[in-house]
């Protein structure tokens, strides 16, 4: 049986996505959004937090699934970058 698969979204118009694991994607959205639950994080910040949170069960590159399912949290608006720099990412209020 085939792995069911997600198509991410991406917060600019008109570009697309990737089509990844529903399974890794719930994995990598839950841990990005229990991170940003306590504090606003760079993206360097966000994906060392992210590396450290599943590193130990996740299979794959947790920087790759970080950054399409943070995209992809992004458009949904489920979270948000700053316009400052570095950006800073924290969940909406």
């Amino acid at each position: 049986m085939k792995e069911p698969k997600i198509q991410t979204l991406h917060p600019e118009i008109g570009k697309q996505n990737k089509t990844i694991s529903l399974e890794k994607y719930e994995t990598i959205r839950s841990a990005i959004l229990e991170i940003l639950q306590t504090d606003s994080l760079t993206h360097t910040e966000l994906m060392e937090a992210l590396h450290a949170r599943i590193h130990t069960y996740f299979t794959g590159n947790a920087q790759w699934y970080g950054e399409t399912v943070k995209l992809d949290l992004e458009a949904r608006k489920l979270i948000k970058r700053s316009t400052t720099k570095p950006p800073v990412y924290s969940l909406y209020a």
